[in-house]
């Protein structure tokens, strides 16, 4: 006999009880929070345009501006999912209704959820691109800053997490801050991408009424329109460089995260974290943990793995209507995004209270081999050699030092002279004072003037130039920022503008 089920989660109608707490619910509760005022600005500009281009009658428009202006928003933000309706777009549907009448169901006249859902989409993300860049901007700065502090402190760089070349302080965060103005271009490019309206293509082949799309893409402040309907609604590229960028940002400081770490273990002794930002063992009273130099580690490692399942989602996805796809999607570029711009906010801190131990960085690189290069490249200056023959004194000369234990500061003259002799045939014509200031780690870092070198006034102008490249980037930033926040303000001035007149 064939069985029926009594299954308490299954319904008759849509949606089922299960589907309702897995997706429908948890939706909701996200649009609440991220959605709801993008929503509301959509919907003003969407009815400013209809009176407009006379879609609807100026008596109709005001009596739906009335209404929208009149909606308790802060109401539905803190309100719980009903299964009665599907999503936050038909709550607010309902609310307006009961408002307002049947009349305010002209306001989807020549649109969709799916323009309308991407455009609310872009409007989210584009506010979480901005302020990643702007908080990636302060953390510039405070590198530069601190570059400045240090741009005479010697230090040994290193290759294959080995000793190679002395070089400063400054011109290895130097390097760092060229990475994330790197980043920070592609976060613009990214934002530039972003903020470009989807409104006017409705449900993807746009509409028979005379729509004009310009018109809500500047009264939501985006610089252009998606212009194929199509691309409009099945696009998800804008948000795919999103987290691709958040994804290399986040790689990009790691990488530089790793080293501060490294460098402020005893072992190491190089940095000391501030008060503020260390956290004392529980047992071990001398212990100073850097936790939040450990946390921003751990937290890019959470923001990559979060672009990474965003980039998964739109893997094999039809190139069709995206949005029931980016409920799914959106919060996990949002999380990334937010997590390196909390990260920047953090180290622009740490970084502006650091405190190095130059005494003892310059110690270990007068101590070092690292020197060595310029004394091979002096061999050639002073004796006419090949660098290939000055490569292979040297090289002997550091094997015949370090299998008996000496420094480089124990090398003398004689040494490198008997070097010289025997693979070169001639007596060395460099003198004891060129000797000296060929291992010497200051004249090291000051004979490499060249272009993107260490010489401390070759960084320095490194520093001004990117200086002036940054304040470009951020009078950019305050700009989009403050264009971003007149939104409202202006869509709401319009429409009370209206109120006023009837």
């Amino acid at each position: 006999m064939k069985s029926t089920s009594t299954n308490p989660t299954q319904t008759s109608g849509f949606p089922s009880q299960t589907y309702a707490e897995i997706v429908l619910e948890p939706a909701y509760n996200q649009a609440t929070q991220h959605l709801l005022n993008p929503m509301m600005a959509v919907n003003k500009a969407h009815l400013i345009m209809l009176r407009e281009q006379h879609i609807i009658p100026e008596q109709e428009a005001c009596h739906i501006a009335s209404v929208i202006q009149s909606l308790d928003v802060d109401g539905l933000r803190t309100s719980e999912y009903s299964p009665h309706v599907e999503d936050l777009f038909y709550q607010v549907e309902v609310e307006l209704e009961k408002l307002g009448g049947p009349s305010v169901g002209n306001l989807h006249l020549a649109r969709s959820r799916n323009d309308m859902g991407i455009a609310m989409y872009r409007m989210v993300l584009r506010e979480k691109l901005n302020s990643t860049i702007s908080s990636g901007l302060s953390l510039h700065r405070s590198l530069r800053e601190f570059a400045l502090r240090h741009i005479d402190t010697l230090m040994i760089a290193h290759t294959h997490t080995q000793q190679a070349q002395p070089t400063t302080l400054a011109h290895y965060i130097c390097a760092v801050s060229d990475s994330l103005e790197r980043d920070l271009n592609r976060l613009r490019s990214a934002y530039t991408g972003c903020n470009r309206s989807s409104l006017g293509a409705a449900a993807l082949t746009t509409s028979g009424f005379p729509v004009c799309r310009d018109r809500t893409a500047e009264l939501l402040g985006f610089d252009g329109m998606i212009e194929n309907a199509y691309d409009a609604v099945s696009g998800v590229d804008y948000a795919g460089e999103a987290a691709s960028v958040a994804q290399l940002a986040a790689i990009n400081l790691g990488r530089f995260v790793q080293d501060l770490l490294l460098w402020c273990t005893q072992e190491y002794g190089a940095l000391i974290v501030a008060a503020p930002y260390v956290q004392i063992s529980s047992i071990m009273p001398q212990k100073r943990n850097p936790v939040s130099i450990e946390h921003a580690r751990s937290l890019l490692s959470s923001a990559k793995g979060d672009a990474a399942t965003a980039l998964n989602m739109m893997h094999n996805t039809p190139f069709g209507d995206i949005v029931d796809t980016e409920d799914d999607m959106q919060p996990y570029v949002w999380r990334s995004l937010n997590t390196v711009e909390s990260v920047y906010r953090l180290l622009s801190e740490v970084m502006d209270t650091l405190k190095v131990n130059v005494s003892l960085l310059r110690e270990r690189a007068e101590h070092s081999f690292a020197t060595v290069t310029e004394l091979a490249d002096t061999l050639v200056r002073t004796e006419g050699l090949s660098f290939r023959q000055a490569h292979s004194i040297v090289s002997r000369i550091v094997t015949q030092l370090t299998e008996s234990g000496i420094s480089i500061s124990g090398l003398n003259w004689e040494v490198v002279n008997t070097a010289v002799q025997e693979i070169a045939a001639k007596p060395l014509a460099l003198t004891f004072e060129q000797l000296e200031e060929a291992i010497s780690p200051e004249h090291f870092v000051h004979i490499r003037h060249v272009r993107g070198g260490p010489n401390p006034e070759e960084v320095a102008r490194a520093l001004e130039a990117q200086a002036l490249r940054l304040d470009t980037q951020e009078q950019w930033n305050l700009g989009t920022t403050n264009k971003l926040r007149s939104v409202d303000a202006n869509l709401d001035l319009i429409l009370n503008g209206w109120l006023n007149q009837t």
